[in-house]
């Protein structure tokens, strides 16, 4: 644990921030999944047993397991995760692993996570239910099919 500490200080005397620039590139643009996609997601959650998500306005479904402490990150900022990202059969397609962290700029990664990550803080943990249209939509990814529902568990470490 003492080495993850230090891991994380380290990872945030090297993240940078362009919260404040106002020549930050990244927006905060609207995103709002087809209402199709939104029940999809409510079914898989129904059938799942899954209870407790809330509605975000984008039809992006999110649990919040810890809310974290400090500021949350904008689109400028670079993010410090842990994640695990799934299809709803339970497909891991990718995850950090060894609590490896990885790092983000926000404004560059999937609508859902652009929505959902915000909604926690530092040392924060969610899981986010994404729509396709907030996620990879029609084109898929690797080894993500199109129109998928991603699920994803995601762990706050650092915001720079």
């Amino acid at each position: 644990m003492k080495k993850l500490s230090v891991f994380v200080v380290l990872a945030l005397a090297l993240l940078t921030s362009c919260k404040d620039d106002p020549s930050c590139p990244y927006t905060d643009s609207p995103a709002v999944a087809p209402a199709a996609e939104v029940q999809a997601v409510e079914q898989y959650l129904a059938t799942a047993g899954i209870t407790g998500a809330v509605k975000h306005p984008s039809g992006l479904y999110y649990k919040i397991a810890a809310p974290g402490t400090g500021n949350a990150p904008g689109p400028c900022n670079q993010i410090g995760i842990l994640y695990k990202g799934m299809l709803t059969n339970g497909t891991v397609f990718d995850q950090t692993t060894n609590n490896q962290m990885r790092v983000f700029v926000l404004g560059e990664l999937i609508h859902g996570w652009r929505i959902g990550i915000p909604l926690i803080k530092t040392s924060g943990k969610i899981t986010l239910y994404v729509p396709p249209s907030l996620g990879y939509g029609s084109s898929g990814n690797a080894s993500i099919p199109a129109n998928s529902i991603l699920v994803f568990d995601v762990e706050l470490l650092a915001i720079g």
